[in-house]
This record gives structure tokens, sequence and C-alpha cells, in this order.
């Protein structure tokens, strides 16, 4: 049963991620939830990459894992940001969840670009992956209101979402 999770719950959590992270830039959704989700979603990614350590050695599923290594204490920078840990570190909060934000929104870039390279099938779905990611992090850097910012998340959210599940079905 977990290798099923394992290998179906990144397709699911992804979109379930950016979601909460729109609908609480809209006010849907209370900052609170979104650090509990930020702490689950810290755990997850632990335990996501400790149970797939071997199977992610080589090729595309390493590049993966370097992505998920990086994006670890990128989640962190958030849960710490919420926290409002940053005041003791010397940095604002703010800044600790726009590493989170932008991180997360950039990282994927990466991986999906070496993902295109990679796959003789769906490339252009990865090169969409990689565009949705940038262009949705300059949309929120440069949302003139949280409607803007929650539709640049959208963006991220959409490229992101599409190479998930066609990694999770195809691969």
């Amino acid at each position: 049963m977990f290798r099923p999770l394992r290998e179906n719950g990144p397709a699911l959590l992804v979109p379930a991620a950016w979601l909460v992270a729109a609908a609480t830039v809209l006010g849907v959704v209370s900052p609170r939830a979104l650090f509990v989700a930020h702490v689950v979603m810290s755990a997850l990614i632990v335990a996501f990459v400790a149970a797939s350590w071997r199977d992610m050695s080589s090729g595309v599923l390493l590049t993966w894992k370097l992505v998920i290594l990086a994006g670890t204490p990128v989640t962190l920078a958030g849960v710490a940001g919420f926290l409002a840990l940053g005041d003791s570190l010397g940095v604002l909060p703010d800044a600790l969840l726009a590493v989170s934000l932008y991180g997360w929104a950039l990282l994927p870039a990466a991986g999906f670009a070496r993902t295109r390279d990679c796959v003789a099938a769906g490339a252009r779905i990865y090169d969409l992956g990689a565009v949705c990611c940038v262009a949705g992090a300059v949309g929120v850097a440069l949302a003139p209101s949280a409607t803007w910012t929650a539709v640049a998340l959208a963006v991220v959210g959409a490229g992101q979402t599409a190479g998930i599940f066609d990694a999770t079905l195809r691969y």
C-alpha cells in the first residue's frame, strides 16, 4: 500500500499545495491552515525522499531527488517564517516565506528542464512546466493585487501539476 501512495501521492499533493497557497492569498484559507500545510509538507517531503532514496539514485529521478533535497530547507524556511523565528535570526518572517514560495516555484523548473532532456515522449509538457514555474514566479513578484498573485500561483501550480501527472501516468 505504501508504494502506490509514494508513487501517486505527489500528483495529488503538488496541486493541493498550490491551491492552498492561492486560497490563502485570497483569504479563503487562513494563514494558520497554510502553516499546518507547510509542517505536513515538510514531514511528507522528508519521508518521501527517505523512502525513495535508492529508487532515486540515477537519471531523472536523481535530478528530482536533488530538487527535493534542495526544497527541504526551502520548505523549512516557510515554517520558520510562519513561526516568526526570522525575528530571532535577524531575518524578517516575510523574507523566509518568500524563500519558500519562490524556491518551490522555481526549483521544479530545473527538474523539468532536466527531465525534458531525458525523455523520449512528453518533452513539451516539461517545457510547459518549466515556463509556468518561471512565469508564475515573475507574476507573483509583479502582481498588483491578491487576485493577480493567486492567478500567478495558479500558473505555477498548473505547470507543475501537468509535469507531475505526466510523469506519474507515463513513467
